[in-house]
């Protein structure tokens, strides 16, 4: 039994011995076998122009949302805004997308290349190649396009022209607000010089 309890008591020794002088020899082996540095495979830094960001200040993914005092929902985002400094509360957007959900059910979608958002006016300008999809089945295309914020009136500042239920509308103006009639509903309106081609298929 002494045998024993010697043969295993010299083991550990050894094993004390032994695997401290292995780890250094992986260590060693890891430093020799490793790779210099190169600092041109450096990841490189994104190219951000400071001073014009300071000149310049930029909104990433702005994001506007209310309701109206008739109770419509509104919602406008754009691809990036630029906030003007010399005219507070007026901002410039691009890629600006808009929808306007009124509580008789109807969504409209807005899309322009760009727009201005006029805080202290409370409207907002779509301008430039402005697409407008309602969803009682209209296409409408115009040059410009204004918005209010604090009530549901969505007005063409000139020509516009459209596909719907009935065919295809061409006119001088457009213009989506609340009836007159105190009945709760919301009317799309065409006029000014209107040409439709009838066409019951579209």
């Amino acid at each position: 039994m002494a045998r024993a309890d010697n043969s295993y008591s010299r083991l550990v020794n050894w094993l004390k011995i032994l695997l401290p002088l292995s780890a250094l020899a992986i260590l060693s082996t890891l430093f020799l076998l490793s790779h210099s540095i190169d600092p041109t495979q450096a990841i490189p830094l994104a190219n951000v122009d400071v001073d014009a960001l300071m000149r310049e200040p930029r909104i990433s993914a702005p994001d506007y949302a209310g309701v109206t005092e008739d109770g419509t929902a509104l919602r406008f985002i754009a691809q990036s805004a630029r906030p003007d400094i010399a005219h507070p509360g007026h901002t410039s957007a691009q890629m600006l997308q808009g929808w306007i959900d009124t509580p008789d059910g109807v969504t409209t979608t807005l899309a322009s290349d760009a727009g201005k958002i006029d805080a202290t006016a409370g409207q907002v300008e779509l301008v430039g190649n402005v697409v407008l999809i309602s969803s009682l089945g209209y296409h409408v295309e115009t040059a410009q396009l204004t918005a209010l914020l604090d009530r549901t009136r969505l007005e063409s500042t000139g020509a516009i022209t459209a596909r719907g239920p009935f065919g295809n509308i061409a006119a001088g103006h457009m213009l989506l607000t609340q009836a007159t009639d105190n009945t709760g509903t919301y009317v799309l309106v065409f006029n000014a010089g209107v040409n439709l081609i009838y066409d019951p298929k579209q």
